[in-house]
């Protein structure tokens, strides 16, 4: 994701009651193939363009809603908008209570 755009997709998701969020800045290429800069007259590749990579666990109900949220939020049309890959968590425990499932997302 554009690390622009971290703020919008943060309050999106807050929006729909998620709120529970990691987030990493990281270094990448897709289809971009990074980008070219100049310095000193000479051109050079930047091959891994800075992004921001977001984590979110949320109930099999929310899913949907969730990618709604992202992709409206994350949208430009321009090559590096980013991926969204949904994964599928086997458990899920608050360590504080010891609630698990569901009841520990919410």
């Amino acid at each position: 994701m554009r690390v622009n755009k971290l703020e919008a997709v943060k309050q999106a998701l807050e929006d729909i009651g998620v709120y529970g969020l990691s987030v990493e800045q990281v270094r990448g290429f897709g289809r971009q193939l990074g980008q070219h800069d100049q310095f000193r007259g000479s051109t050079y590749a930047l091959n891994l363009v800075p992004k921001t990579r977001i984590e979110t666990v949320v109930v099999d109900a929310m899913l949907e809603d969730a990618i709604k949220a992202i992709v409206d939020a994350s949208h430009t049309g321009e090559l590096g908008d980013g991926k969204i890959f949904v994964s599928e968590v086997l458990e899920a425990v608050r360590v504080r209570t010891g609630e698990r499932g569901d009841a520990a997302l919410e």
